[in-house]
C-alpha cells in the first residue's frame, strides 16, 4: 500500500514525499509528471490546449493506476480529489495525507512559479483562497491524516509524518537497539 500526498498546489507535496520516500527507503512517483510523460508536453500546454476537463481525465486514469500498482510514496496534483472516483481510490488503496496549508502560505512559496496553470491570474492569492475554500473538505474527506505545515523546515515535517504513521501501525516503529550483553 502506498502512501499519498493532497493538498493544495505548492503545499510541499513533491518536495515533502520525495524526503519521506528517501527516508523510508520507498520508490517515489509524482503523478503529474507521469501525466506529462504520457502526454508528451506540459500539463500547462496540455491545459491551454484541451482544458480543464480533459486534462481530468487524464489525470484520473494515471491516479487508478498509480494506485493499483504503485508501492511507494505518491505525490498527487492539487486537484487529483476534485473527481469523486480519484478520493475513493486514493483513500481505498493507500495511505493519504493531507498538507494543509494557507492560501497564504502557498503564496509566499509559488508566487513567482508560472509553471501552475491554475495560478496564472490576475490575482493569485484570491484564486487560492478560492481553491482552499473548494478543496480544503475534498481533501480532508480523502486523507487518513491532516498535516498542518506551517512553516516547519522540510525535515520536521517529514519526522512528524513517519511519527503519524508508526503511532497509526502503518510503520513499524523505531526500535531502540539493545544494550551489549555482559560479559
Amino acid at each position: 500500500m502506498s502512501i499519498i500526498f493532497v493538498g493544495l498546489p505548492g503545499s510541499g507535496k513533491t518536495t515533502i514525499g520525495r524526503q519521506l520516500a528517501r527516508r523510508l527507503g520507498l520508490p517515489f512517483v509524482d503523478s503529474d509528471h507521469v501525466i506529462e510523460q504520457r502526454l508528451g508536453c506540459s500539463i500547462r500546454e496540455f491545459f491551454a490546449r484541451e482544458g480543464e476537463d480533459r486534462f481530468r481525465d487524464v489525470e484520473q486514469q494515471v491516479l487508478d493506476d498509480l494506485t493499483r500498482t504503485h508501492e511507494g510514496v505518491i505525490a498527487t496534483g492539487g486537484g487529483a480529489v476534485l473527481r469523486e472516483a480519484n478520493r475513493r481510490h486514493l483513500r481505498e488503496r493507500g495511505h493519504v495525507l493531507y498538507l494543509r496549508s494557507t492560501p497564504e502560505d502557498v503564496f509566499r512559496r509559488v508566487r513567482r512559479d508560472t509553471a501552475r496553470p491554475l495560478l496564472q491570474v490576475d490575482d493569485p492569492l484570491g484564486r487560492l483562497r478560492d481553491l482552499f475554500e473548494a478543496r480544503d473538505p475534498l481533501y480532508r474527506e480523502t486523507a487518513h491524516f491532516v498535516i498542518e505545515t506551517g512553516r516547519p523546515s522540510v525535515a520536521t515535517l517529514v519526522n512528524m509524518i513517519v511519527m503519524q504513521l508508526e503511532l497509526a501501525g502503518h510503520l513499524p516503529l523505531c526500535s531502540t537497539p539493545a544494550p551489549p550483553a555482559s560479559p
